[in-house]
């Protein structure tokens, strides 16, 4: 090891944060200066990586979860020589169009695994990572050749670990004994208001042994012990490891290191010409000649060890043909569409069932789809055809018990997903997506198709009362942006809703299911099944021009059409189901215009609030719910509230 490269290393990273943050005027410079001796080793000696094909599948991944020290990140990828990444783009942190923001931003960066910043969630991601490391491994590698054996490395700080998110995904690591699975804690004992004893006195690492961890200690600032003791943890192969790095905030900084005045604040002009003082660095954004050298010769030696694994997959790949078809057909991130299940007019089921035989069947066609439920497997009717419980015992398993951890549910099917060659899902109740809002956002912010399956979607679940019904929900949701959201209103619409999601690659789809039978219905557009795709189609149709439409989403397209059958004969009444609100009111007009004609009364019905049916149709013409539900069984709950056929009769005769 070269201990006086690594440290000219460190000295550089030092000096690119603390430059970075204060031409800013914004950002973090407590975790860099704090913690840079990691990135040395880490980024110089651990890490298995090829700067020049940062894609590489069988590449360490890294993930700075305390996102808000990014410029560490943002310096070591500079440092070993990513691809796209220059010196400029640094001295340009946290500016429009610069690719160093001011959290490290999916897809901005190569070598960015995922988007971090909201703490907890990062480490929580690795968890999904890790996951799928393990079963791809089990999945690909034969006895003569490990084409799939790497590690996730996590950085995490105080912060990350008092969120609730890390304890799900850790907990839930492990107990499936993720022992690839490496995480270094900053421990430096500081947080935005001061001394993290203000809040946070437990002993963590009792709590991660308690977790089923393997937890190590040491010095964030002994280069050899970094590296010894993550060989030491590489050898626990039964068990993730934390291991708990002594480290001084800010470090360098003659006044303000080990303070929580440089968490979060440039060190200011005079602070900061102390520093580089103290540290020796000569100029600004300096960088070593001894630190550039070194990583120089790393360049080489990372390309060969990639090139040794390209050779290794060459012949695994004559070796194993069907395997290699396979291996190329779960990484082209496409979908196979199988036959899909049919079914008949007049059929009641829920669309939750319904869509469970689709889901079946598309499991079938697609061996590398993965994930689970909130400990709702049946509740939820969401089923992996012919697959194993992912576990220690049964790593190839494709179904994971998630527990009722829906946060770190959500954050570990984002890991799935970004690792690549997976196509992750995961499910619970429509009530409790709040708890898995966060990840949700971030499957949205970096354009992850994880499929979320949300079932029990309104009042209409009865018993369970108003903790169990959504009102809010389902607009809450709609307001995340590049999120698609579909409720299918029959069985044959929830078919074809499992394949538009299947479909999607740059953003998550929910599936918004119902628990009670819906009957399947017959459709007025002969095109339905390509119309839907614009997010609304025509269900019933009148003779003439139509002098009410009614929208309805869900299950409440089976109330429009009793009602209609129960509204004055002689009003011409055209019924549209709209299945994903915002896909269609992004469609052209034209299209719009044909399913929703201008100038026409339009009534829309649906069991939630009213939010943004306001663009749609006056507010005496809305039916909602805007008010928490009852328990009872269903049809009284809604003649409770008057959510019923009878009432939407009376408002279309209006």
């Amino acid at each position: 090891m070269d201990i006086k490269s690594l440290e000219k290393a460190a000295l550089s990273s030092r000096a690119l944060s603390m430059d970075a943050v204060q031409k800013a005027n914004s950002g973090h410079p407590g975790l860099p200066l704090g913690a840079a001796e990691l990135g040395a080793v880490l980024y110089g000696e651990i890490l298995k990586h090829d700067p020049s094909d940062p894609a590489w599948i069988d590449r360490d991944r890294f993930v700075l979860s305390a996102g808000h020290g990014s410029m560490f990140l943002y310096s070591y990828l500079y440092l070993s020589g990513y691809k796209g990444l220059t010196l400029e783009d640094i001295k340009n942190f946290r500016q429009i169009g610069s690719p160093c923001a001011g959290h490290p931003e999916y897809g901005m960066i190569a070598g960015i695994e995922t988007t971090t910043g909201p703490l907890g969630q990062g480490l929580a991601t690795a968890v999904g990572m890790a996951i799928a490391e393990t079963t791809l491994a089990a999945q690909f590698n034969t006895a003569k050749r490990n084409i799939i054996d790497h590690y996730t490395y996590v950085l995490a700080g105080d912060g990350c670990l008092q969120e609730g998110v890390s304890s799900e995904a850790c907990s839930l690591a492990g107990h499936l004994k993720l022992g690839k699975l490496i995480c270094y804690y900053d421990s430096n004992h500081i947080t935005i208001d001061g001394k993290t004893d203000l809040s946070f006195t437990e002993d963590v690492g009792k709590r991660y042994e308690a977790y089923g961890w393997q937890v190590l200690r040491g010095s964030m600032y002994d280069f050899e012990e970094i590296a010894r003791l993550t060989e030491e943890a590489k050898k626990e192969t039964g068990k993730p490891s934390l291991i708990i790095l002594a480290s001084i905030i800010g470090k360098g900084s003659p006044n303000k290191a080990g303070t929580n005045g440089i968490h979060g604040a440039p060190l200011g002009d005079e602070e900061l010409a102390l520093t580089k003082k103290a540290l020796g660095i000569p100029g600004d954004f300096y960088v070593a000649p001894e630190a550039e050298a070194y990583f120089k010769v790393k360049q080489e030696a990372w390309k060969k060890g990639r090139a040794f694994w390209q050779a290794e997959f060459d012949a695994w790949s004559e070796e194993n043909p069907e395997l290699r078809k396979d291996w190329d057909f779960y990484f082209s991130g496409k979908a196979a569409i199988p036959e899909m299940p049919g079914f008949n007019i007049g059929d009641k089921i829920a669309t939750r069932t319904a869509g469970s035989k689709n889901m079946e069947a598309i499991a079938r066609a697609n061996q590398n789809l993965m994930g689970g439920s909130a400990d709702l497997k049946s509740p939820n009717a969401v089923t992996l055809a012919d697959a194993k419980t992912f576990s220690a015992e049964t790593p190839e398993g494709r179904w994971i018990h998630f527990g009722i951890r829906e946060f770190g549910m959500a954050a570990i099917s984002n890991g799935i997903q970004l690792h690549g060659g997976l196509r992750a899902f995961c499910a619970t109740f429509l009530a409790f997506s709040d708890y898995l809002r966060p990840a949700l956002r971030l499957s949205a912010l970096m354009k992850q198709p994880v499929i979320y399956v949300l079932t029990h979607d309104s009042i209409l679940i009865g018993e369970d009362g108003p903790t169990h019904q959504p009102i809010e929900h389902i607009n809450a949701l709609r307001a995340i942006p590049n999120v698609t959201l579909l409720r299918p209103a029959d069985a044959e619409e929830a078919r074809e809703a499992w394949i538009m999601a299947m479909e999607k690659t740059d953003g998550p789809v929910l599936l918004i299911m119902s628990r009670q039978n819906l009957t399947v219905f017959e459709k007025a557009d002969p095109e339905w099944e390509n119309m839907i795709r614009t997010g609304a189609y025509i269900v019933k149709k009148p003779e003439g021009a139509p002098e009410v439409i009614v929208i309805a989403t869900g299950s409440e397209v089976n109330t429009a059409l009793d009602a209609v059958a129960k509204a004055n004969a002689n009003k011409k009444v055209q019924v549209v189901s709209m299945i994903s609100r915002e896909l269609f009111e992004s469609q052209p007009e034209a299209i719009r215009n044909a399913v929703v004609p201008p100038g026409v009364r339009v009534v829309t019905c649906e069991a939630g609030s009213r939010m943004g049916w306001e663009r749609w149709a006056k507010p005496e013409d809305i039916m909602s719910i805007d008010q928490f539900g009852e328990s009872g069984p269903s049809s009284k709950v809604a003649a409770h509230f008057g959510f019923t056929s009878d009432a939407l009769a009376a408002l279309i005769d209006k």
